[in-house]
């Protein structure tokens, strides 16, 4: 078989992203954001250990807008993963495999996650302004 005559895989160019791969790849991605999230919440305790002076400066930025646009992504990325997490929990059993189900479970999941987030957020943020 001469080589020009062997199939080419799709490049990126003319690939249509799948609605399993955007949310297999986003679920690797929110993955690592949560990793710069566990840092961030290092970094707070080791500010909170260091002194006054030091945690008031984490304070200071984590209730500036910056601050809050990295908490809310990251408590996105926490219902995300783990919304997807359960997703797949459910694939381990045999669950889900169909294409209507695939598409199905993988719209629900990126609505619950975004409602969770909401849920929470309004939560905290009633509970903070009754304070």
């Amino acid at each position: 078989m001469a080589l020009r005559d062997r199939p080419l895989s799709p490049h990126l160019q003319i690939y249509r992203p799948q609605l399993t791969s955007v949310l297999s790849i986003f679920h690797r991605l929110t993955g690592i954001f949560l990793v710069s999230g566990a840092a961030m919440l290092c970094c707070w305790l080791l500010t909170a250990a260091a002194g006054p002076e030091y945690y008031a400066w984490s304070q200071w930025f984590l209730t500036s807008w910056l601050g809050y646009a990295l908490l809310a992504a990251w408590s996105y990325c926490l219902f995300y993963h783990l919304c997807n997490g359960i997703r797949h929990l459910f694939w381990d059993i045999g669950l889900g495999f169909s294409l209507r189900a695939t598409y199905a479970s993988g719209a629900l999941m990126v609505l619950a996650s975004l409602g969770l987030t909401g849920l929470s957020w309004g939560i905290g943020l009633a509970f903070y302004f009754t304070q």
